[in-house]
């Protein structure tokens, strides 16, 4: 691979760790090229880019864009899921993908803007749900109080009305 090659390849990758919301690292070795293609695919239909990394160009890529730690992850055959969404997608298809395809591949960690995952953090991200099932619960833990309160400042009307209207029965039965 010729001199320019690498260079346009170390600014493309810096270019992705840059712009990209997470980025997972995957061991992939023991997947067939079928499987590879099928895991491709179906993290594309996610929105989710997968690149097959050279390590020597993806370190110098890291350090570049600012992330000096992600080079101990750059050893044996890596693999890398990059999202640029909601942060639990690429996590999510990951791991449904290694536990149904029963696929040899493993997580080796992955990265959040300037923070370091591991193959720990990335499983835990896995099972959260995604940023709008998230919010829909804060909003709603925000209504119930005031549901409540306003419940509790209308139930007193309400006696009254009931009240109200049995009186106005008792008339029309007289």
């Amino acid at each position: 691979m010729s001199r320019e090659k690498k260079a346009q390849l170390i600014d493309s990758l810096q270019q992705v760790f840059s712009r990209c919301s997470i980025g997972i690292m995957t061991d992939y070795r023991g997947l067939s090229a079928n499987e590879m293609t099928d895991l491709r695919r179906k993290l594309r239909e996610s929105g989710i880019e997968y690149k097959v990394v050279k390590n020597t160009l993806a370190r110098f890529a890291a350090e570049r864009a600012g992330k000096e730690g992600l080079v101990s992850f750059f050893e044996g055959p890596v693999a890398i899921a990059f999202g640029y969404g909601d942060i639990t997608e690429p996590a999510r298809a990951l791991a449904n993908y290694i536990q149904t395809s029963r696929a040899s591949m493993s997580i080796k960690g992955g990265f959040l803007s300037d923070r370091l995952l591991t193959s720990e953090d990335v499983t835990t991200l896995s099972t959260l749900p995604s940023r709008e099932i998230l919010l829909a619960k804060v909003v709603g833990g925000m209504q119930s109080p005031i549901s409540a309160l306003v419940s509790h400042l209308t139930a007193p009307m309400r006696g009254i009305i009931g009240m109200l209207q049995a009186r106005i029965q008792q008339m029309e039965g007289e």
